[in-house]
């Protein structure tokens, strides 16, 4: 009989008005088996985190399985505050954010550290995240004409070592605890493409504990999801479900913060420009949910619905792609070949 490997999750960062157990309660009323919370939602009222004994009773008690923590928030204060941009203030306490950015980087990084504890106390091994702006701005700003590099400056080789000697400390606690570091690969993050995510595993001598967590509503502006996640699939170990359009003739840098005026939207799972039925055939090709579920000890892996929309409601997007997901997505998967029982 054909095994279904995977299981409808949800992702949540974009939640983050709930606490714990108003999120979980959502979750399995929508129809999710499992969740991801943030780390946000981890947290108790002193700025420590809960105890792992009450986060795996607020999951028992919700029928709902802990499927790892997004941390993309505290991992992007940690390798952007060195520039001094304002994008880390919402997610940094404001007495730290009166201190220098070496100070704020060293908070951010004792923070990551403290999570870690957590999660191997929870017994998770995936950390979903992304890396900051380790570059620069002027890198991560994909200026075409480059001036990247002058007679006395050469920003990617400074921002190749400033990545290894950042992130050093957090690498060697992750494969310490053996946890993966599953970087969503994003436009204006550590790596904006797969050569960029395979650069910082060779400039890291191949560090084990740096993993990719596979996105494709991040694959917007000249390199395919198929092609990016083929060329990282042995690093696969997280995933998110998302779709999005791309509004022709308006263009994609566009100086614009309202979404709905954006180029490149956000939209429902089943409405958006993705074929999302080809994109969990490749997870399934990439040997993601094998790969998670043997480090996880699960037995099957999530789909973990990050629906967003600039102009439906974002509990009913959310609702509707985490429905979308255990209706359309989690199918039995082939044991073989079509052709093999042909003439028998």
């Amino acid at each position: 009989m054909a095994e279904i490997c995977f299981h409808p999750s949800i992702e949540g960062a974009q939640h983050g008005a709930k606490n714990l157990a108003q999120f979980c309660d959502y979750a399995k009323k929508s129809g999710a088996a499992g969740a991801q919370p943030s780390n946000f939602m981890l947290q108790n009222d002193t700025g420590g985190f809960k105890s792992a004994e009450e986060i795996k009773a607020t999951f028992s008690k919700a029928e709902l399985s802990l499927d790892g923590v997004s941390a993309h928030c505290a991992f992007w204060v940690h390798t952007t505050a060195w520039t001094g941009s304002p994008t880390i203030r919402p997610f940094t306490p404001a007495d730290v954010l009166k201190k220098s950015p070496a100070e704020i980087e060293q908070w951010a990084e004792d923070y990551i550290l403290r999570l870690f504890d957590l999660c191997a106390e929870l017994g998770l091994k995936v950390v979903p995240m992304f890396w900051g702006v380790a570059f620069g701005w002027e890198v991560a700003g994909g200026y075409p004409w480059g001036f990247w590099k002058g007679g006395d400056y050469d920003l990617i080789k400074e921002g190749q070592e400033r990545f290894v000697t950042k992130t050093a400390k957090i690498r060697a606690a992750a494969n310490k605890l053996g946890i993966y570091l599953a970087h969503e690969i994003h436009p204006g993050t550590g790596a904006m493409c797969a050569d960029d995510f395979n650069m910082l595993v060779k400039i890291c001598d191949g560090d084990k504990c740096l993993a990719v967590n596979a996105d494709p509503s991040h694959c917007w502006e000249g390199e395919s999801w198929e092609t990016r996640f083929l060329k990282t699939a042995s690093r696969i170990y997280s995933c998110h479900v998302k779709n999005f359009v791309i509004r022709p003739g308006i263009p994609l840098r566009l100086m614009e913060a309202d979404w709905q005026k954006r180029a490149m939207q956000f939209v429902d799972i089943p409405t958006g420009d993705l074929n999302m039925t080809r994109y969990i055939e490749l997870l399934i090709h990439s040997g993601y949910p094998k790969r998670y579920c043997e480090v996880m000890g699960r037995k099957t892996a999530p789909l973990i619905v990050e629906a967003e929309s600039a102009y439906r409601d974002l509990e009913a997007t959310s609702t509707n792609g985490i429905q979308y997901v255990r209706d359309n997505l989690c199918f039995p998967v082939a044991a073989g070949s079509f052709e093999d029982e042909m003439g028998a």
